[in-house]
């Protein structure tokens, strides 16, 4: 898959590009790679953003992030993850466990259980499954959150691992 460069990239991801630069200090290799498709990178982009703005935090988003790249086998979305979850104010100890789909936190540890059931069952999941995260403190709204952090993460893991994207962030092991 060839990376967008300055010269090839298409006109109405232009934009976004410049967007996702200011936000990173450089563009990564994903985006590059996304870019070439605007519908794509819009999409992207924009679920980023507004689950970004969800009630989970930060923190939790990154968490799930690596526990759903490490089970999928994404060496650049672990890396990638990594480095935002530390910057979310996770400690690299909370972010190693989370990888590991673990946590010391009940809360979060309900959190990154259900996620990963999500991925390994193809969202075949139970009613008791959902009710075991109202019993750790998560509404309906931070429900249908978690769900859209797992498809997010879903497409964002099998753009890079499918596309074979060079990771450009400090890179971490798969467990």
């Amino acid at each position: 898959m060839p990376r967008v460069s300055i010269d090839n990239t298409p006109a109405a991801s232009q934009a976004l590009l410049g967007q996702i630069q200011q936000a990173f200090g450089a563009t990564p290799n994903m985006y590059k790679a996304v870019a070439n498709s605007p519908a794509a990178l819009q999409s992207m982009w924009a679920a980023f953003g507004a689950l970004g703005k969800g009630t989970l935090g930060a923190k939790l988003g990154e968490q799930l992030a690596v526990a759903i790249a490490n089970r999928n086998r994404c060496e650049y979305c672990l890396a990638a993850h990594t480095v935002l979850g530390q910057k979310a104010g996770a400690s690299c100890a909370e972010m190693s466990a989370a990888q590991a789909g673990q946590s010391g936190d009940a809360r979060t540890a309900a959190a990154l259980a259900f996620a990963l059931k999500v991925v390994e069952q193809r969202a075949q999941i139970t009613d008791a499954d959902v009710d075991r995260l109202r019993s750790a403190g998560f509404g309906e709204e931070q429900i249908v959150e978690i769900m859209a952090h797992v498809a997010l993460n879903l497409f964002t893991n099998y753009i890079n691992v499918a596309l074979d994207i060079p990771v450009d962030f400090p890179k971490v092991a798969l467990t």
